[in-house]
């Protein structure tokens, strides 16, 4: 039954009382944009679900096919076609798979915080900051990296998460569904939070393309996902706005999905109209025009 006083505490406002997203332009000669970014799990997407998975071998064998070959096959994708994007890595990630972690720093792509155990935030969690904390460390120690960007485990977000962000100097995040452009958080307390890039939720390739014993759902065929795709990248295209991709080395990385997102990324790189980036450099995009308009 539902409980009539939780409901009752539901407040009457938006989740999100962030301005619309302004209509910034896009850097000359594009017209819309897409933020290609990767999420590097590893283990941690399985363990975050419990922790006895890490005695679950062949459980963990599908995050471990991200160091062996998911990401190696996708940065050389990526270098075929000539693409930076941003890879958002927990910090057990790093830890765990160094040499992993350190090709994609060398390969030149942006790196993005990702948590360190990828553990779902939760409001009243007290382990939001350590975990900030503990990812900020890997990062650094690892790769001396200072990440910019964020992108939220379980892409969930708390207000203590939000207002954590800003204390700890992120300039973006990319974890909501609410929007086809950036825009600027606004805090609990009024005060400016970070940019959102926000996520496109059809471009998570886990929901087309992973079956495991603990995530059973169908693997859709090439030409499904590929359609979907390229139908929602053609009409964003047309309102101007932008795509944010959340792949995975565990997915995108497997010879099936690899196929279609290098069939799918060279039909993006086909579009004139289309820039196609990281966050660091759309989420500099937006601070740009949003000083000039201040400055007005």
């Amino acid at each position: 039954m539902l409980d009539s006083k939780a409901l009752q505490s539901i407040p009457l406002v938006p989740a999100n009382t962030a301005d619309p997203a302004p209509n910034y332009p896009w850097p000359k000669p594009w017209r819309s944009a897409m933020f290609l970014s990767f999420d590097v799990d590893a283990e941690s997407a399985w363990t975050s679900k419990d922790a006895m998975h890490a005695q679950r071998l062949i459980t963990m064998s599908y995050g471990g096919y991200e160091a062996r070959v998911g990401t190696p096959k996708l940065l050389e994708l990526l270098d075929q076609l000539d693409l930076k994007a941003t890879f958002f890595v927990t910090g057990w990630s790093v830890d765990a798979h160094p040499a992993m972690a350190e090709s994609i720093r060398k390969a030149g792509h942006e790196i993005g915080h990702h948590g360190y155990h990828h553990l779902l935030p939760d409001p009243g969690d007290p382990w939001i900051e350590e975990e900030l904390e503990r990812g900020f460390e890997a990062l650094k120690r690892r790769l001396g990296v200072k990440p910019i960007g964020y992108r939220a485990p379980y892409g969930e977000f708390t207000e203590e998460l939000r207002r954590a962000l800003v204390r700890h100097g992120i300039v973006y995040t990319s974890s909501f569904r609410d929007d086809v452009r950036p825009y600027r958080h606004r805090l609990a307390d009024g005060k400016p939070g970070t940019i959102e890039l926000p996520v496109t939720a059809s471009y998570d390739d886990w929901m087309h393309g992973l079956s495991a014993r603990f995530s059973p759902r169908s693997i859709f065929p090439k030409e499904h996902v590929l359609s979907i795709w390229k139908d929602e990248l053609d009409e964003v295209r047309d309102w101007g706005a932008m795509v944010t991709t959340v792949l995975h080395p565990q997915c995108s990385g497997r010879p099936m999905r690899l196929r279609l997102l290098r069939e799918f990324l060279t039909y993006a790189k086909s579009c004139p109209d289309l820039w196609i980036t990281t966050g660091e450099a759309i989420a500099a995009n937006f601070q740009k025009h949003e000083a000039a308009s201040q400055s007005r």
